[in-house]
């Protein structure tokens, strides 16, 4: 059991294949293709040293870029603040540098087999990551309404919290088919993922994930609505979702997205930080020792874009903060889309107007965490009653709560080694309450709250450098943390992900591709990120007059075949 709610019925056949993020709006096996020994295609011989536009840093771009230098071109990578966009490790300033902090993506499902085999790639350890009553949390904490709940299983809490994790298996089984719809992603069985999933977009595109909830018998109880809402399931509270669009939450747990987390020991901006740097054994027309940071003078990337328009030949033309105007035969487009509106000046050519509507109608989600170094994991100190006497609890857990803290996670490095507190991780609404506070204004608040569910537990006193935080709606080359499809978003999103077949597009709108987890169908995960770049690199390689090898056929070459639903304009 990982989640304090659990969003699976449990399976009893343990010799099942293992579940990827293989659909359901595009099951495409992206594994194996990436570990296919055909690779993912190639160019002709003309188009070597060709320079492509990667503009946006993260795991996206670095994946794009590393891919098609793999291929003969030449990724030219623009980034306006540094490699790793929402993969973002930062330290505390005087401590140990084994201490870090995740302000983006901390916990990464096994199911992101995509991003797995970059992960594997580069070398990086992986590590269970502490979510509520997972096998790696010592214990968890519940505090709602004032009332605090210790366990260490779910077996351990109140009756009512298996009620709520049952309705929550009966809701998913009665009115989305979990358990056959998993049992298809897990078997790849694309004729089943397909048939259920075209029932269900097209029955609750416009339909709230509270809505959903509401709509199901098995959750007519306002108090268990309340309750799931506060402790969710894998991470924690899902009530800053419940305005999103069902599809969303659907695609999560039907893949396992939340399920059985792991983190990347020493933090997860390595990875694109890694592909950046690595040489590949091997590439085509480069020479052996040649990187994507070997390709751009003083191994650093160019500035921010400021502009894109298009020029004769379908060219993509990109201005750059330094001024420098170059001019690509392709592009690929991997930052937040918001952008495209805001900060950079775009011709309206670039893309047809109703992906322009996709772009405009994206909603983010807003999301804060604050992060301080502690002299070690005191919170496996073990808790004495008022007399004294030991009471084999924790003196401090992971916590789930109502109060302004939301979430707080406890990371350690081993007994006695300096150690890591989350104190904090919120979404949306509970985001905005923190983002007129400073690090240390947020901390105050923080630490009174959590007194409040700890009493006798002094966290000051363990506190050995400055808090470390993170809004993500106020971050100017973000102003969101993820995308989150609300009600009848489901068309949007279509347009935005299927944009790499440009072979439906006027020839005048071709050459720029959008890439990134925004693009994506899961939104907020890294293998969002790896997914729609695979695609984006298919994209360039066929805008350039290459192909994949028919061993090992790419996203595009299939796209007939599993195309996403098609619901209807009129």
């Amino acid at each position: 059991m990982t989640s304090t709610v659990p969003n699976a019925v449990e399976h009893a056949d343990e010799q099942q294949p293992p579940i990827t993020m293989f659909g359901p709006d595009f099951p495409y096996a992206y594994d194996d293709f990436l570990a296919h020994p055909a690779g993912l295609g190639q160019v002709p011989a003309t188009e070597h040293g060709t320079e492509v536009a990667i503009i946006g840093g993260g795991l996206s771009g670095i994946v794009a870029a590393y891919e098609l230098m793999k291929m003969g071109l030449k990724p030219v990578v623009y980034e306006a603040d540094r490699i790793g966009g929402r993969l973002r490790t930062v330290g505390f300033e005087g401590c140990d540098e084994s201490l870090t902090a995740e302000m983006g993506a901390m916990r990464f499902p096994p199911s992101s087999t995509a991003l797995q085999h970059y992960i594997d790639l580069v070398g990086l350890e992986m590590r269970p990551f502490p979510n509520p009553l997972s096998e790696a949390t010592p214990s968890t904490v519940i505090d709602l309404k004032g009332e605090t709940h210790y366990a260490e299983t779910i077996d351990d809490l109140p009756q009512v919290y298996r009620d709520v994790a049952d309705a929550w298996n009966r809701c998913l089984e009665e009115d989305a088919d979990f358990s056959t719809m998993n049992r298809a992603i897990r078997e790849r069985d694309v004729p089943t993922i397909r048939r259920i999933w075209s029932r269900l977009v097209e029955k609750l595109d416009n339909q709230t994930f509270y809505g959903f909830l509401c709509d199901s018998e098995a959750f007519r109880s306002f108090r268990h609505r309340e309750i799931f809402g506060q402790v969710g399931f894998g991470t924690g509270g899902w009530d800053t979702d419940f305005p999103n669009s069902i599809l969303e939450i659907l695609r999560v747990v039907y893949t396992e997205a939340d399920n059985h987390h792991r983190s990347i020991v020493g933090g997860s901006q390595q990875l694109p930080l890694r592909l950046w740097e690595r040489e590949p054994e091997k590439i085509v027309h480069w020479p052996q020792g040649t990187s994507v940071k070997s390709l751009h003078p003083d191994g650093r990337p160019r500035p921010a874009v400021t502009r894109l328009h298009r020029t004769a030949g379908s060219r993509i033309t990109v201005t750059d903060a330094a001024g420098d105007i170059r001019t690509y035969k392709a592009a690929i487009f991997t930052a937040q889309s918001w952008l495209l509106l805001s900060r950079i000046q775009c011709d309206e050519d670039l893309f047809p107007i109703d992906h322009w509507t996709a772009i405009e109608r994206t909603h983010y989600m807003e999301s804060s965490k604050l992060f301080v170094p502690v002299d070690r994991p005191f919170w496996l100190d073990k808790a004495v009653d008022d007399q004294g006497n030991p009471t084999g609890r924790d003196v401090m857990s992971m916590t789930l709560t109502d109060r302004m803290t939301r979430g707080t996670y406890l990371l350690d490095n081993g007994p006695d080694r300096p150690a890591v507190m989350c104190l904090s991780y919120t979404w949306c609404d509970d985001s905005l309450k923190w983002l007129p506070l400073s690090a240390e204004e947020r901390m105050e608040v923080m630490l009174k709250s959590l007194s409040e569910i700890y009493p006798k537990v002094d966290i000051r006193k363990h506190i050995i450098g400055n808090p470390v935080t993170v809004s993500w709606e106020s971050e100017p080359w973000f102003m969101g943390a993820f995308k989150a499809n609300l009600p009848g978003h489901y068309r949007y999103q279509r347009r935005l992900f299927t944009h790499f077949m440009q072979d439906r597009l006027p020839e005048d709108r071709r050459g720029i591709f959008l890439a990134g987890d925004d693009i994506s169908w899961t939104a907020g995960w890294a293998e969002g990120a790896v997914q729609t770049a695979l695609n984006a690199v298919w994209g360039v390689m066929r805008h350039l007059g290459g192909s994949t090898d028919p061993a090992n056929p790419g996203p595009g070459d299939v796209y007939d075949e599993i195309a996403p639903v098609e619901l209807p304009e009129d």
